[in-house]
């Protein structure tokens, strides 16, 4: 790589987890996957209007897919491509890596790869687990993501928090197994690691600190700096999963009605593009 290469690739990587409100890990103890068929899905509309909210400020993001999602809107995959965004797994039903055996998450992914590329006829290359669920006790993950066909991963939001997180990992993009992984963005301020890569974080914070955290982390990261969000994010009009527990209804719903004008400033206030040319395999 000369320092061109370098120069023209993205700063800002934007990135979508396809996924319902109904599939969100937050719900999975009272919502089965054996029920999701029977709820209305909301999913397709709202990630039309991702793009629709891309194009109207010149973004380019990853989107990655549930293969669930995939098999029922194959339009929706097409249109993503269709539309100038990179295409990237999310696995197939959202089972977090640390819940399945090496031998179950290969099959897992290499069956969601080969699903989201029969539909829209583009090689898959990102994967990105269901709550950031590639870590410590997951060693075998990388090597399975590399017989599967996978180049980079962004699995890991390298902070301390109750479900997921390792605040002492690695803040960059690195190699192994064959595979480049690469965190989603975080800073560290007066001894404290904070997250600046979107979520619920980011609905939960005002714009300005948000923004200031980005800034930052443009400035300390040595790879991209990678920020995500849901369709579900931009909905406030979807149902209520009242029978949830109350920290989970209370993150879930959270700035819901406020989150799509937060985000289009946020779009305006950076240039974006999608992960796969941030890490310069494009």
């Amino acid at each position: 790589m000369n320092a061109a290469d370098a120069i023209s690739r993205p700063r800002f990587a934007l990135s979508v987890d396809v996924e319902d409100y109904f599939q969100v890990w937050a719900f999975s103890g009272v919502v089965s996957r054996a029920s999701w068929d029977g709820f209305a899905s909301r999913v397709g509309d709202n990630t039309r209007r991702c793009l629709d909210l891309f194009d109207e400020h010149n973004a380019k993001a990853t989107f990655f897919t549930l293969g669930w999602v995939a098999e029922r809107d194959p339009d929706l995959i097409r249109e993503i491509v269709a539309r100038g965004h990179e295409l990237a797994s999310h696995g197939y039903d959202h089972t977090k890596v640390n819940e399945q055996t090496c031998d179950q998450f290969l099959a897992d992914v290499t069956k969601t790869k080969a699903l989201l590329e029969d539909l829209s006829g583009v090689d898959v290359r990102g994967y990105r687990a269901a709550g950031f669920s590639i870590g410590k006790a997951t060693p075998w993950a990388h090597e399975a993501l590399a017989e599967a066909g996978h180049v980079y991963s962004s699995s890991t939001h390298p902070i301390a928090h109750d479900h997921y997180g390792d605040a002492a990992a690695a803040q960059s993009p690195y190699e192994t197994a064959g595979v480049i992984e690469a965190p989603v963005a975080t800073v560290n301020i007066f001894g404290k690691r904070l997250s600046a890569a979107g979520g619920g974080w980011y609905r939960a914070a005002p714009l300005a600190l948000s923004q200031a955290l980005l800034s930052k982390a443009s400035k300390t990261l040595e790879g991209p700096v990678i920020f995500y969000f849901h369709p579900w994010e931009i909905d406030p009009g979807q149902p209520r999963l009242n029978r949830a527990p109350l920290k989970s209804r209370l993150r879930h719903y959270l700035n819901l009605d406020s989150m799509e004008a937060k985000l289009s400033k946020t779009l305006s206030a950076y240039p974006w593009g999608r992960i796969d040319e941030a890490l310069g395999l494009s």
